[in-house]
């Protein structure tokens, strides 16, 4: 088999997972492109958590973690089996302290995403959690000890949005963004491609569009376990190079190796 690629989803709003729109079309489209996956491992923006943890349930459950939004969308059921043989083998991988905890479950950044992706709903799914008290070099450590499971079928899929500034999100702007979240967007996009990672791990040295773009690290750490698991030959696609409502990048990466 040969290696499996890896996703970035930059997920944006949770209406998208009913929604038809460019951002979904992208996603599909990057399914359409990959190897189906015998396993997905997918670390979530939102399950952010003291420590890192890993889900080991047989049936993992939907978690609807977003407030005020249509009915329609608390419908959505992705009950996707999970895999605890392979949430066995990635604790043992992970050299950091881990442990198994089933209290969260497949959470909208992850569903959200994959429901486009993968509709059947018969690809096993799992989540790793991002310790929030670990610093950059932790999740790009953990992506590199997961590295392995590329050359199993196994799909590390992460899902976060590159700038992710809520407060400053402006309605007026639907489908732009402020200059500082280009410039910030760019400036990942730019080392990503030229895999100058020591670059993105010290992301902070941007200053003032760092601060303003990652005013908290949970949407941003997803990409750096890809990153860690990736390839000098990768190939790298970027999907949905946009940003919209200000202050969110829908930016999305597919890594490639052939």
């Amino acid at each position: 088999m040969s290696k499996m690629p890896m996703i970035f989803a930059g997920h944006g709003s949770p209406m998208n997972a009913i929604e038809d729109n460019r951002y979904t079309r992208e996603w599909r489209e990057m399914a359409k492109k990959i190897p189906r996956p015998e396993s997905i491992v997918s670390i979530s923006a939102h399950w952010y958590t003291e420590g890192t943890k890993i889900m080991n349930e047989e049936n993992p459950k939907t978690v609807y973690d977003m407030y005020g939004f249509p009915e329609e969308l608390y419908k959505i059921s992705y009950n996707v089996p999970g895999n605890p043989g392979l949430a066995g083998s990635v604790k043992d991988m992970i050299s950091k302290q881990s442990v198994y905890d089933n209290t969260w479950g497949i959470d909208h950044g992850t569903w959200s995403v994959l429901t486009h992706m993968y509709p059947q709903r018969d690809i096993p799914v799992f989540q790793i959690s991002i310790d929030a008290f670990a610093p950059p070099q932790v999740h790009y450590q953990i992506g590199r000890e997961l590295k392995s499971l590329r050359d199993q079928g196994v799909l590390l899929f992460g899902t976060g949005n590159i700038v992710h500034n809520l407060r400053m999100l402006d309605w007026g702007m639907e489908d732009d963004g402020f200059k500082w979240a280009y410039s910030f967007d760019d400036y990942i996009k730019t080392n990503i491609e030229n895999r100058n990672h020591d670059n993105i791990l010290h992301y902070m040295s941007q200053g003032e569009a760092a601060k303003l773009a990652v005013p908290a690290p949970d949407h941003f750490n997803p990409i750096l376990y890809l990153l860690g698991a990736s390839d000098e030959e990768d190939k790298i696609t970027v999907y949905n190079n946009s940003c919209m409502l200000g202050s969110l990048s829908m930016t999305s990466y597919l890594f490639e190796s052939f």
